[in-house]
């Protein structure tokens, strides 16, 4: 794979980059309460004593939210540590009511793990640190009052888990493939919904410069980031910075800074933390944890056919192209759909596998993008789907019409059998009306027939272009080629 470098007044850079994602766990309650983990509730509807930071109050932990932790990890390839221990990171902010977040640093839950990512084409690994469980802190309302701050409390407590890659991202198209890679994962696993602009998933991006083939440099944090295009954009500008920086006889100090994405531009906040300014230290109201062997057992089993894995079984069986197969199985409700559609074929074979995968990719996904929708909001259904890449195969419509017949699915959703017969868009494979108007065309283009045989191979397409117009787009496009070579050989 092509180094990304950037050029500078001084010569050439790399850039290396590492994540630090938020993932908030799929769970009905709290990762210490049994409060509720809706989105979107009324503010502070959904705070239990505990998130309150009511004296007295204890933290039990919540068994989904660990499974969901060791099932990512799982996911991932990652090392499981039967033992973990949660710590307190303490420090003072207007929504975090206990003056600490309950976390993990010196005994996470989840080891060492990696993740493969594509690049235009190219594979390349991307090593992950650790996966560790937290608790989220409150959200403060800043436009709900000209002069004071709001704070709620609903997101407090709600357990997150912490994915830290290794520092071996070195661009920002990689950081992209990685993040989406995660996401995708997640979602399959079904332990977050990946949802960045609720907030469900959210991105810690540390970035630093160096000249080819030295010592890592100073790396700043750009914190909370909410979208892929904005990750990208932010790691390009802050390298960029920095090399400025840098070249003009700076020094990188290491901090935090956020990413303004009206300006795309990052703006100091603060100096970084390290470990020991939040004075870490173990949570003395809850006890290690102990995984068994049969609790991890039964999270492994728990998992379904991940991308990877679904990529190169509908390639080796379905024999879709390496490209479809990566579209289709990006996302988890994309390849959900597209095998809902092959349940509709008693025994579909590769054919039929590539003729619904082409249909869903380009006709179906096209259709979503033009209506502003996605998959689960489709106006077409996997039955409809596959009834009309069915009516396709056996020769009932041609590729025009079937573009017709799914034109105004869209726009009823009538089922296309019906719309074929009520419209009577049915294709015409009858060789005797066929002949018949191939016949009356060459002999209304006596000149071009005498063109054609005399060497005006590109002719072909006219008649063929006649024909289809004369029978209205109906005519069997298979049946005419065939007529017609054999008319113009005559």
């Amino acid at each position: 794979m092509e180094k990304y470098i950037l050029e500078g007044a001084t010569g050439s850079w790399e850039i290396v980059v590492g994540l630090e994602v938020h993932a908030q766990v799929i769970s009905k309650s709290k990762l210490f309460s049994g409060a509720a983990t809706t989105f979107g509730a009324e503010p502070n509807a959904q705070v239990a004593l505990i998130d309150a930071a009511m004296p007295g109050m204890l933290p039990v932990v919540n068994r989904e939210c660990i499974r969901q932790a060791v099932r990512t990890g799982l996911a991932i390839k990652a090392v499981i540590n039967r033992v973990s221990k949660f710590d307190r990171k303490n420090y003072f902010y207007a929504d975090l009511p206990q003056g600490y977040q309950i976390s993990q640093l010196y005994h996470p839950i989840v080891g060492e793990g990696s993740l493969l990512i594509d690049v235009d084409g190219e594979e390349r690994e991307i090593g992950i640190e650790r996966i560790h469980v937290e608790q989220d802190a409150g959200k403060l309302m800043h436009d709900q009052h000209p002069t004071k701050s709001y704070v709620d409390l609903n997101r407090s407590g709600i357990a997150l888990m912490e994915i830290v890659s290794k520092p071996d991202i070195r661009s920002p198209a990689e950081a992209g493939a990685y993040i989406r890679k995660l996401r995708a994962i997640l979602r399959y696993v079904g332990s977050c919904d990946g949802n960045m602009e609720e907030g469900s998933m959210r991105a810690d991006v540390n970035v630093s410069v160096r000249k080819a083939g030295e010592e890592f440099g100073t790396r700043c944090e750009i914190k909370n980031v909410n979208s892929v295009r904005f990750v990208q954009a932010a790691i390009e500008y802050e390298a960029r910075r920095q090399i400025e920086v840098i070249e003009e006889g700076g020094t990188i100090i290491q901090e935090t800074r956020l990413f303004d994405h009206d300006k795309g531009e990052t703006r100091s906040l603060r100096s970084k933390e390290d470990a020991h300014d939040y004075r870490y230290f173990p949570d003395p109201d809850l006890l290690p944890l102990e995984l068994t062997e049969s609790f991890i057992d039964e999270c492994r089993e728990s998992l379904p056919e991940l991308p990877d894995t679904k990529r190169q079984r509908y390639i080796t069986q379905l024999n879709l192209t390496p490209y479809t197969a990566s579209v289709i199985t990006a996302d988890h409700e994309n390849a959900a759909w597209f095998e809902s559609m092959l349940e509709y074929f008693k025994q579909p074979d590769a054919k039929i596998a590539t003729a619904a995968a082409n249909w869903l990719t380009s006709d179906l996904f096209g259709a979503l993008k033009r209506l502003g929708r996605d998959i689960t909001d489709s106006p077409v259904s996997p039955k409809q789907g596959a009834e009309l890449v069915g009516l396709v195969a056996d020769g009932t419509l041609s590729g025009s019409l079937a573009k017709q017949v799914f034109e105004i699915m869209l726009e009823n959703g009538q089922d296309p059998a019906q719309i074929v017969e009520e419209r009577g868009l049915k294709q015409n494979s009858d060789t005797g009306a066929i002949e018949a108007v191939i016949n009356k065309i060459l002999e209304d283009n006596q000149d071009k027939v005498e063109q054609y045989r005399g060497g005006k191979d590109k002719l072909f397409g006219f008649f063929v272009g006649q024909t289809m117009r004369a029978m209205a787009g109906k005519a069997n496009p298979a049946v005419v080629n065939e007529l017609l070579k054999k008319a113009l050989a005559v």
